[in-house]
């Protein structure tokens, strides 16, 4: 698994494009969330303005460098013939998925602690009050994430149409799941139906372990949310996920 993550760090280095959307495309994404944040009262969701864009850097950094990306390689692998040849090997199927998704996987992590540490020094956002649950989030969003890139992967034909359908996750989370509007700024009745969406129950853990101050049950609601999603998509790819090209 050490050797297929470094290829595939190897390969990710060389990929221009694949490079620009996970460095540059969150630091993009969070210019973008400050725009829509600047007009906001945030107090009543007890977050400051750096710390709400803590939060949704985290998140955008979940999505692009993981989500996106991580589709984009599983099809171009899959479309190569790699994944094919890799099963001949020793590796399982899912230490296969696993290793392929490990660079994704440690840059999401660095990139999300430089998020805490621009945020602390440059936004002047305090310091997360709970690390241990930003942490937790953050590690089990990235779990969320790779489930959901490999799942997507399925009904993906080619590197260039991934672009189409990771669109819809990544539209709903920004809008619904917390991402650029914080959830309890939202009605009851859309925040609600919000809870249910794959990415919520990560950022409520993020949003906690910045601003501190959740409850014990909506933190056992999130980690349960985040975990459920964890297994539907693991049951999605052990049932449908290609390994050889779609033709």
């Amino acid at each position: 698994m050490g050797a297929l993550g470094r290829a595939e760090l190897t390969l990710l280095v060389r990929n221009r494009t694949a490079l620009f959307v996970a460095l540059l495309m969150p630091v993009a994404m969070v210019g973008a969330l400050r725009g829509t944040l600047d007009g906001m009262d945030l107090s009543g969701a007890g977050l400051s303005l750096g710390g709400a864009l803590m939060t949704g850097g985290i998140g955008m950094v979940l999505i692009f460098v993981v989500y996106l990306n991580l589709t984009s390689a599983l099809v171009a692998r899959r479309e190569e013939l790699v994944l094919k040849r890799l099963r001949t090997g020793e590796l399982s199927d899912m230490e296969i998925l696993a290793g392929t998704a490990l660079p994704a996987a440690a840059l999401a992590l660095a990139q999300s602690a430089l998020v805490v540490v621009a945020g602390v020094a440059l936004l002047g956002a305090d310091a997360p009050r709970q690390p241990e649950l930003l942490l937790a989030g953050t590690l089990l969003g990235t779990v969320v994430m790779t489930g959901l890139a490999a799942a997507t992967s399925a009904i993906t034909r080619t590197v260039e149409s991934a672009q189409i359908t990771t669109l819809p996750l990544f539209m709903v989370s920004a809008g619904g799941s917390g991402l650029f509007i914080p959830l309890d700024m939202l009605p009851d009745r859309v925040a609600s139906v919000c809870e249910l969406l794959p990415m919520t129950g990560v950022m409520r853990l993020v949003e906690a372990g910045v601003s501190g101050g959740a409850d014990t049950a909506r933190l056992t609601g999130a980690a349960l949310g985040a975990l459920a999603w964890t297994v539907i998509s693991v049951f999605a790819v052990r049932r449908w996920f290609r390994w050889e090209p779609r033709r």
